[in-house]
């Protein structure tokens, strides 16, 4: 069929077909081989000409390895033949120790695809396409077969799925069945959910004051700092022990001190002083304290009685007592660790920091304070409040390790739904995971304990945010630039990539290319994976449903895949209309 090669260039070569051949159907795509005395290159038939093909060059086969990209071109009178099976292997992949059965490949004689399981699931990667073309189903699937081999058991794989509607339960919840030593666990926001589930619950003492300040939106830095002060003192308010209770009164006294000797009227003195008693009593500040004069004793909301010249009456005395309580030296006072506290700790701990530093009195910082105020009371009474409802005391590895073990079983995939809340609050609750996780895998011996953090629907959190500009860093950028080393994987699934963050794509080393059609989507990736090529692109937009390009470090070659359907399968199918409308 082929006769010889007429041109070399730097990426492809066009040969000469015989003139009495006889053209096969599927010569598209074609896998060739271009073998001279020196040389063994891959192609494949890219574009048929008149009278010739046109050959992308991929790679190059030495030593009985196949090497991706073409540094050395055939020369002209190289001969051209189809591959031999052991060929074909090199470029497919083989089912041994620690590689993965994809799929089947419909170009290279429908052989089955091997992934490289260590280069595909720690390194991050993309699965992108339109809705209904196949993601779900084949993430489904690519999953289920890391678990369906049994020469391989991922008994300490830890794969953590956002979920923003359940729909990946009935495909891992009998992983149970394949090995009694796999099991699946499902939180949830949404206790109506027909697959019930745990309720999700977060420590809020793990929680940064970069979390929180993403809970309540915050957006400029005073806002921040406000945050940063609250922290402090819900940790230091946590604690019982002599120096932690003997520096809260220190900032209580310091408190009054300054509200006492501000420009404001007695009585809105006394209002702002009550309201610290109110909000952070201890048994030397509260109302009804005994403060001791010299002959007489006082109930300390008695100190406060105005007298006609609009002073306290007992001010000498009120000053006496309090200053006896400032100390100096515990300015520097930091808690040695941080203790259990709740949401309402954290609110009475904010309103004692917006009283006792004045930010309600200044009024440069009085709508930043108030927001922030208003924000976490309506955190603290509305439904969200309940994930964040911990019993218990527990570390950040604690929690983790919480997660992962339970009654004696190791999960090896937990389903995060986050269906029932707004995506503002989804948000929030994957950046604050994603956070400690990647705090905590920083912590332990590099790499040791492997997280899989798939992110359904990632165009709702992994996004262009300013992040950045409030707090230094983006989590998910972070952790796509270091979480690698960590063992800290993202896997990204959404059919909208631009709507993605740029660092967090261009870090990604393997995608799963489901049909796109939306020219800004095309445009984007094109721009922003790494030697993506025009010939790439131009392969995934006409493919089947469950077919996918797949592409990357785990993969010898740029290879469309066709995916087996997954079994279970998720609920991620398009609603039936006839039947809904014609049914009784």
């Amino acid at each position: 069929m082929f006769e010889k090669i007429m041109y070399i260039g730097d990426h492809d070569t066009q040969i000469k077909l015989a003139d009495t051949a006889t053209i096969e159907s599927d010569i598209m795509n074609m896998p060739l081989i271009l073998q001279d005395n020196e040389k063994t290159i891959l192609g494949e038939v890219k574009d048929l000409l008149d009278g010739s093909v046109k050959v992308k060059l991929l790679g190059e086969i030495e030593n009985g390895k196949f090497l991706g990209g073409v540094l050395r071109k055939p020369s002209l009178n190289a001969s051209i033949r189809p591959l031999t099976i052991d060929e074909l292997s090199l470029i497919v992949g083989s089912p041994e120790f620690g590689f993965m059965e994809l799929g089947i490949s419909p170009f290279y004689a429908s052989k089955k695809v091997y992934a490289d399981m260590n280069e595909l699931f720690s390194k991050h990667m993309c699965v992108f396409g339109n809705t209904g073309g196949g993601k779900s189903c084949g993430v489904a699937r690519v999953m289920q077969n890391v678990f369906y081999n049994p020469q391989f058991i991922p008994y300490k794989s830890n794969f953590l799925i956002f979920d923003s509607s359940s729909e990946y339960y009935t495909a891992f919840s009998k992983i149970n069945e394949i090995n009694p030593n796999y099991h699946y666990r499902f939180l949830t926001t949404n206790m109506n959910n027909a697959h019930g589930g745990e309720v999700l619950c977060i420590p809020i003492w793990l929680l940064s004051v970069e979390d929180i300040a993403l809970l309540l939106s915050a957006t400029t830095h005073t806002q921040i700092s406000i945050i940063d002060k609250m922290m402090k003192l819900v940790k230091i308010f946590s604690q019982s022990d002599g120096e932690a209770l003997d520096y809260k009164n220190h900032l209580i006294a310091n408190a009054i001190m300054t509200i006492m000797y501000s420009n404001q009227g007695s009585a809105s003195k006394r209002d702002e002083i009550f309201s610290i008693f109110n909000t952070c009593p201890t048994n030397e500040f509260n109302l009804n304290s005994t403060v001791q004069g010299i002959g007489y004793t006082r109930k300390l909301q008695e100190c406060f009685l105005i007298d006609s010249s609009d002073q306290f009456s007992e001010r000498v005395l009120l000053t006496e007592y309090v200053s006896q309580f400032i100390k100096p030296e515990l300015n520097q006072y930091e808690p040695e660790q941080v203790h259990y506290f709740t949401l309402g700790d954290m609110e009475k701990a904010l309103n004692f920091a917006l009283i006792s530093e004045g930010w309600l009195r200044n009024e440069n910082v009085y709508a930043d304070a108030i927001t922030l105020k208003v924000k976490l009371h309506e955190l603290v009474i509305g439904p969200n409040a309940r994930f964040f409802d911990c019993k218990d005391f527990v570390r950040l590895d604690q929690y983790l390790s919480g997660l992962i073990v339970k009654d004696n079983q190791k999960f090896q995939i937990i389903n995060i739904n986050l269906e029932d809340v707004d995506d503002a609050f989804a948000k929030s609750i994957v950046k604050i995971f994603t956070r400690l996780i990647f705090e905590f895998s920083r912590k332990v011996q590099r790499g040791s304990i492997p997280f899989n953090i798939i992110l359904e629907e990632a165009h709702r959190y992994v996004q262009k945010d300013q992040d950045e500009f409030m707090f230094g860093y983006n989590i998910f950028d972070r952790v796509a630039k270091e979480g690698r080393k960590y063992g800290v994987i993202m896997t990204l699934i959404s059919q909208r990539p631009v709507d993605l963050s740029e660092t967090v794509i261009s870090q990604c080393s393997n995608f799963l290319i489901f049909k796109m059609s939306h020219p800004r989507d095309i445009e984007y990736i094109t721009k922003m994976i790494p030697n993506i090529t025009e010939d790439t692109i131009e392969k995934q937009k006409s493919l089947q449903v469950g077919n996918c390009l797949a592409f990357g470090s785990g993969f010898k070659i740029p290879i469309i895949v066709k995916l087996e359907m997954p079994n279970p399968m998720p609920q991620s199918s398009s609603c039936n209309v006839v039947t809904n409308w014609t049914s009784h």
